[in-house]
């Protein structure tokens, strides 16, 4: 466990492992502990980064957040975590909204990533109707600020055409560590929709940067989760840059659902 300071925030980030730094970025509302299993099927290749983004879990604000600017801050945040972690250029692996960041991660500082595998981003700038996905976005913040958690949900599971069931709730008292965890992950998605959601609504990427740079793209796609708008937004992503979509094990969660294979296919991936 450690902490990195940058700018208007102290970042909490892990790492385990040897070898090649390979980072891997969460989305949405998520923090370090979303890889933690597949963190542990890299170690042995890999020095695997993993970390909190700003304002999430562990990393503490120290300035308020720029809404309107906060995919490039979030990827400057990444361009400084790299500097103190890796002495050569980085494998990244981002998922969701962390598939949308490493974009701007690779457009920015392109010197500083070997390989970004981006994985079902769920960017309106990806999606066959733009207007439509972002507006969409508009209502769910709105639905969040006006009705709180609930409606936000059901909205958000429209949109995104998520098919797979959430898990279903613990049984019996929970203990002092789970009720902390259930505090954190309320406060992880008040930040998500108040700060981040529109973020990635209104972001476009800039294909020519990535097209021209240094950095191996890899759009990424769950093997069940076709039909789905981040399945979608990784399929678009392969077209705009000319390449093929990699097909990952499971969902759009697939790197913690199915962590060995998904960890058997990103070593692949990564060492072509």
């Amino acid at each position: 466990m450690e902490r990195l300071q940058v700018p208007g925030a102290s970042l909490y980030y892990e790492f385990r492992g040897a070898g090649p730094v390979l980072l891997m970025m969460p989305g949405g509302p998520a923090d370090a502990g979303a890889f933690r299993h597949i963190a542990e099927q890299l170690a042995s290749d890999y020095t695997v980064v993993t970390y909190d983004p700003r304002g999430l879990s562990h990393s503490t604000l120290e300035t308020p957040v720029q809404d309107e600017r906060i995919v490039q801050i979030f990827a400057d945040d990444v361009h400084r975590l790299l500097t103190a972690t890796a002495k050569e250029p980085a494998h990244v692996f981002g998922s969701s909204g962390g598939a949308v960041i490493g974009l701007e991660l690779a457009a920015r500082h392109p010197k500083q990533v070997r390989t970004f595998v981006s994985h079902e981003p769920p960017s309106p700038a990806l999606q066959p109707d733009p207007v439509r996905a972002r507006a969409e976005m508009e209502g769910i913040v709105e639905t969040y600020r006006a009705a709180g958690i609930g409606p936000t949900m059901q909205k958000f599971m429209v949109h995104t055409r998520i098919r797979q069931a959430p898990p279903p709730p613990p049984t019996g008292e929970p203990t002092p560590e789970e009720r902390e965890a259930q505090a954190r992950f309320g406060r992880n998605m008040d930040f998500w929709f108040r700060h981040y959601f529109l973020a990635i609504a209104n972001y476009e990427p800039d294909f020519a940067a990535l097209k021209a740079g240094p950095t191996r793209i890899v759009p990424a796609v769950g093997a069940e989760s076709s039909g789905e708008l981040a399945h979608e937004g990784g399929l678009r992503l392969a077209e705009r840059l000319g390449t093929q979509a990699v097909v990952f094990p499971g969902a759009h969660g697939g790197f913690d659902s199915h962590a060995e294979e998904f960890a058997v296919k990103l070593r692949e991936v990564l060492r072509d």
